[in-house]
């Protein structure tokens, strides 16, 4: 019995601490953010986490001003979070209209086609079991500035978006805090080149009115815009993401446009690239278009454009080492990514391989059967006569 006693205490004290090092441990993930990148660093509260699961962009160029269109999906468990953003000069900010990527979503879908094949495959007939079916930098900064400057500040929908100048990262980090911020450490070294180059920074924060609200889906896309020579999509702060990112990028420019490298991430996938002219325009179709584009038109201004839709992965974030700049490719070819669904050639709903099959057997016998009547029908050829040798004569 004393011993049976303590087998049960040994048992409890094991269940016991088990018990506690999984607390521990749930404990131990919330108090540490997972901090996740989009274009920039995103920054939850104390004790939640949030990490942006994929990242779509519309940039649109000029040659003069760029404007960037993002919107985020992200999962977690936070109220309330932040990232910023660095621009090469100084943006101005509003609410992004979402049908500008159901639109975009709808023009570049894939071409749907069907390919036959002729021989059967797993699943098909005989085959098939049971259930089976078918940058520039400007110069230095004069003496005395102040190390962080608030250009201007503003509340757009769930958005508090503030326009920094800094430059002093330390600086920053201290008006991130102060202002209700949680900035990472290491963050503070990756933002050091934007810096040197006297970039500025939006700072969103991504608040909703109503505090039960949690930040998860799809957020309301942002509008930044400022002047720029090229095409530079800030993608360098990414590189403190804790999970795989996935980019989509859709731009419209006067030509085909094309990363000058993956910087770091898988070699970027050209999914869609044609030339775009809104309904109204002078280039346009004198027929309407059954692809409803106004959002399209509103951003370009009516006027004619390339769109070049971009797909990247970056399965080892740490690795980004730099931003996306775009470059205009030799010639404008047009391209459109074609799925197939692949069907068992038929005629007349049979299988065009069983005729093939039956065709060749009954050839085969036809073959047979005329061979043998061929042997029938042949006349019998009589035997040579048989001659008798005349006997031979005795000599005496």
């Amino acid at each position: 019995m004393r011993y049976a006693w303590r087998q049960r205490d040994a048992w409890g004290a094991r269940a016991l601490s088990v018990l506690l090092m999984l607390v521990s441990l749930q404990l131990g993930s919330l108090i540490s953010p997972a901090y996740a990148c989009g274009c920039g660093a995103m920054i939850p509260g104390r004790q939640t986490h949030v990490s942006v699961d994929r990242e779509t962009s519309v940039v649109d160029w000029d040659g003069r001003t760029e404007q960037i269109v993002m919107r985020l999906t992200v999962r977690g468990n936070a109220p309330d979070a932040a990232w910023i953003m660095p621009v090469p000069h100084r943006a101005s900010v509003e609410l992004g209209d979402p049908a500008l990527f159901s639109e975009l979503e709808t023009l570049t879908a894939p071409v749907r086609a069907t390919r036959h094949y002729f021989w059967p495959r797993s699943g098909d007939w005989p085959f098939a079991g049971p259930g089976d079916g078918a940058s520039s930098g400007a110069g230095p900064s004069a003496a005395g500035a102040p190390p962080v400057e608030v250009v201007g500040r503003e509340r757009l929908g769930p958005f508090d978006v503030a326009r920094l100048t800094a430059t002093d990262p330390g600086a920053l980090q201290n008006w991130l805090q102060q202002n209700g911020f949680e900035l990472p450490g290491r963050l503070a070294s990756a933002l050091q080149p934007y810096v040197d180059r006297k970039w500025e920074y939006v700072a969103v924060r991504l608040a909703p009115r109503d505090e039960d609200t949690l930040l998860r889906g799809r957020l309301d896309p942002l509008r930044l815009r400022f002047a720029s020579d090229r095409i530079v999509y800030p993608m360098r702060l990414s590189k403190l993401a804790s999970t795989p990112q996935s980019l989509g990028l859709y731009v419209l420019a006067e030509h085909r446009m094309e990363p000058s490298s993956p910087i770091g991430g898988e070699a970027p996938r050209v999914t869609y690239a044609q030339r775009f002219a809104p309904p109204g325009s002078a280039s346009s179709a004198s027929r309407a278009s059954a692809t409803p584009t106004e959002a399209i038109g509103k951003l370009t201004g009516g006027e004619p454009v390339f769109i070049t839709a971009i797909e990247q992965s970056f399965p080892r974030p740490e690795l980004i080492n730099g931003d996306h700049e775009l470059l205009a490719t030799a010639a404008d070819t047009p391209y459109r990514t074609v799925t197939y669904r692949n069907e068992l050639l038929t005629v007349a709903g049979i299988p065009a391989w069983t005729l093939t099959v039956l065709g060749a057997a009954l050839s085969a016998a036809a073959v047979a059967l005329l061979m043998a009547r061929a042997r029938r029908r042949r006349p019998v050829v009589p035997p040579p006569p048989v001659t008798v040798p005349p006997p031979l004569r005795e000599i005496r």
